[in-house]
């Protein structure tokens, strides 16, 4: 739904439940301004708690493994319905037009548990209409999804031929500089590597964790020919078995970091670390900004790694992202399933 339907949906309903509920008044010959006014309090403090609980408890805590802080959402809603309904109704109405609606004598115990039957409906009404929008922009978003894998899975069949004679042509060139170079088979051997993972598939698209990180340490293999000796890169990977990833997620920051970093200062080496703590992946890579680099672009971008971590792992990704103009620093964390 656009943002623009949404808004003209909510302002009807809102339309349609208080001429409902105010009709009765206009029906009545004796109601009073005692009953109109109590009226609008509790439609305006019951519209708050609604959109406390619509626009912040269930987008942020409505989620797998966030159950204590649901709750406390919850807990926070009725208390803001509580605390808005007392200033309004035992502050301003008091100060201003000299009536109140709990007697003097109510301790505020009292008023907090008689308020449970009032403040408790449209949490529920929040989560009920929470969870019919949730589910037309899951539905879009499905649809969305579908849509992009259809166009990539014909760019992909239609790129299939360049990258198979590609990788088969590297693979001749490996046997003829073999009499020529030692060296420079090494290095063609290591490009046939990189691109034989690149032609590998699976149904889901995951991969071993191992095998993303041979990839990498053959990527870096191949820099550290063309730099060497002085190529300063530190890989640290610890914990590594058999978790899955998805295949190729892991590149880009390595890619971005010698692209527009320095790899051949001792003092300050790219460094690299993978390790899995329980069921989570920590990925990080921290480098020097190269000061006479001229390409400002960022390589494969962070919104296109964005993108990528929200479709393969909505809700179970982290990634943070430190610079300024000399050092600069990703943190991913992903949850393994």
């Amino acid at each position: 739904m656009k943002k623009v339907s949404i808004v003209t949906i909510h302002i009807v309903c809102w339309t349609v439940l208080l001429l409902y509920g105010y009709g009765s008044y206009l029906l009545k010959d004796n109601f009073t301004f005692y009953d109109v006014s109590f009226g609008m309090s509790m439609s305006l403090v019951h519209i708050i708690e609604f959109y406390v609980c619509y626009l912040w408890v269930y987008p942020r805590f409505l989620k797998r493994g966030k159950v204590p802080q649901l709750i406390g959402g919850i807990l926070v809603a009725f208390f803001v319905f509580v605390a808005c309904r007392y200033l309004i109704e035992e502050v301003l109405y008091r100060t201003f037009f000299g009536i109140h609606n709990y007697s003097d004598d109510t301790t505020m115990q009292h008023y907090i548990l008689d308020n449970v039957y009032y403040g408790t409906s449209y949490i529920v009404v929040a989560g009920a209409a929470w969870g019919v929008v949730n589910a037309f922009r899951t539905e879009q978003n499905n649809r969305l999804l579908q849509e992009e894998a259809k166009k990539a899975e014909l760019a992909f069949l239609k790129s299939q031929i360049n990258p198979h004679f590609l990788y088969n042509t590297l693979n001749y060139m490996y046997a003829l500089a073999i009499p020529i170079s030692e060296k420079l088979a090494d290095a063609v051997l290591k490009l046939s590597d990189l691109m034989r993972y690149t032609l590998q598939d699976s149904p889901d698209g995951q991969v071993l964790l191992s095998r993303e990180i041979e990839y990498l340490e053959s990527y870096i293999a191949l820099f550290r020919m063309r730099f060497e000796p002085a190529f300063y890169v530190e890989l640290d990977k610890q914990s590594v078995n058999a978790q899955k990833i998805a295949a190729l997620l892991l590149i880009p920051f390595v890619e971005n970091a010698f692209k527009h970093g320095v790899v051949n200062d001792p003092e300050h080496p790219v460094k690299i670390s993978i390790k899995v703590i329980g069921r989570h992946l920590e990925f990080s890579v921290e480098n020097m900004i190269n000061p006479g680099h001229k390409d400002h672009s960022s390589g494969i971008g962070l919104v296109n790694i964005q993108r990528r971590l929200d479709l393969i792992y909505p809700e179970q990704h982290e990634l943070d992202v430190e610079h300024n103009a000399y050092h600069y620093a990703t943190r991913l964390i992903i949850e393994l399933s």
